[in-house]
């Protein structure tokens, strides 16, 4: 097999993309006919098992789980509070509540695993004190969309589970993994707001809260860091394997709804279905790349690639600057889920042939997922925040608010890439327990 033909398979794909042709469809296509044309129906036929085997794991029951853990959170009333905390401590901060925007995300993303509920909770929560302090829209819009691919970057983090089943690594390394970044970029965040749009704030006779008063606030976030730390907690403390950490999520959540006097059958039925759409569309462009990978398998594509690649004599670093304009290009057309698995087959034999390591290679091209979020045309948040507001206007100003972010995340990858110990630290750690 030439490196020519796995060319035009990858073209074949996004030039089926391209023309509207749902991303599963796009990649099953390549996929099994493929393979049909190369070895006939026997390599079909053995790729229902594969799939079976790789759904019939405990790891893949994570996803729902998560979901639900983050439609309980937001639909049971915990999101709102979290906002309303954040606010009356950052809010005098230069920036004022886009620094709001950032944290809550932030700790919205540590219990709910998707970057674009967690563009949509807060969306949704933030833009009307926004709008009626006079921010400027599109610094509200852009920190909205830039805060919400913190959601697969901060563990627990559903882009990372699916990178570990179609890399087969450690699902528990990849959350420790996530962490410190995923705190590092939220912080890289509230910098450039504080820097470059410290003058948003428009103070219209805010009330200032005394001490005694913001303290009682801090109880909001209390709910969010207790279910915070013990999906993570069990799972670094060995009692719990991921899926198990976020049934406990799940437990914890209804339980601080149900202390609310939040709970209802229609509340609980209303979170199912919206996780339950959710991870439908996940499992199946999932199950659709399993299938791509056996086709890639049994080719011996990886191989071709890493050949090819290696001719070129790249170092580690240089092919990692190559693969950031890659992905950067590629996110510009394609949705973060489909860019993942379109690509982990490929590019993480790929990468480790040069010495990088699968973990810390995860960080990167979630990373990398998180700009795909928020750069044009196709950059999924845009689309999310965007449509919140109510007053029509241009979509032009969510991406002119949020390409200053993508800045910050194209220096905060090249940081990782200059000292992997930001990515590698805790995990090593951890292991070392």
């Amino acid at each position: 097999m030439s490196i020519t033909i796995v060319g035009i398979g990858f073209a074949i794909m996004l030039g089926l993309m391209f023309l509207g042709i749902p991303v599963a469809v796009a990649i099953v296509a390549v996929g099994v006919l493929g393979g049909l044309a190369f070895y006939g129906m026997p390599l079909v036929d053995m790729m229902g098992g594969v799939v079976w085997t790789s759904f019939n794991s405990p790891s893949i029951l994570a996803i729902p789980l998560f979901m639900l853990l983050g439609e309980l959170l937001l639909r049971g009333g915990i999101a709102d509070k979290m906002f309303d905390a954040f606010a009356v401590w950052l809010d005098r901060l230069p920036g004022g509540l886009l620094h709001t925007n950032i944290a809550t995300s932030a700790l919205f993303s540590a219990t709910s695993g998707s970057s674009v509920a967690t563009a949509a909770t807060v969306g949704t929560i933030a833009l009307p004190a926004l709008n009626q302090r006079n921010y400027p829209i599109g610094a509200s819009l852009g920190s909205l969309a830039a805060g919400g691919t913190l959601g697969i970057l901060i563990p627990p983090s559903i882009n990372l589970l699916v990178y570990g089943s179609l890399a087969n690594a450690s699902v528990g390394q990849l959350f420790a993994a996530g962490l410190v970044p995923g705190v590092l970029l939220a912080l890289s965040f509230s910098l450039y707001i504080a820097i470059f749009q410290g003058r948003s704030s428009r103070d219209v006779g805010q009330p200032k809260l005394s001490l005694r008063a913001k303290l009682g606030y801090l109880k909001y976030l209390f709910p969010p860091f207790l279910i915070f730390g013990v999906v993570m907690g069990s799972i670094y403390g060995g009692l719990a394997t991921p899926t198990e950490s976020a049934a406990l999520g799940v437990v914890i959540a209804l339980a601080i709804v149900a202390v609310m006097k939040r709970l209802s059958w229609a509340l609980l039925l209303n979170c199912c279905m919206q996780a339950a759409r959710t991870t439908g569309m996940t499992v199946i462009v999932l199950s659709c790349a399993l299938l791509l990978n056996v086709t890639i398998s049994m080719l011996g594509a990886t191989q071709v690639v890493t050949q090819w690649v290696a001719g070129f004599g790249l170092d580690a670093f240089t092919l990692l600057l190559v693969l950031i304009i890659f992905y950067i290009v590629l996110g510009m057309f394609m949705d973060a889920m489909s860019m993942l698995v379109l690509t982990v087959p490929i590019a993480v034999p790929m990468v480790a042939a040069v010495g990088v390591d699968p973990i810390w290679f995860g960080i990167f091209i979630i990373l990398m997922c998180e700009i795909a979020l928020i750069t044009p045309p196709v950059g999924m948040n845009l689309f999310v925040v965007h449509g919140l507001r109510r007053d029509g206007g241009s979509f032009n100003d969510v991406i002119k608010g949020g390409l200053p972010y993508v800045g910050v995340m194209i220096g905060f990858v090249i940081l990782t890439m200059l000292v992997p110990e930001i990515v590698t630290w805790l995990p090593d750690r951890l292991a070392g327990l």
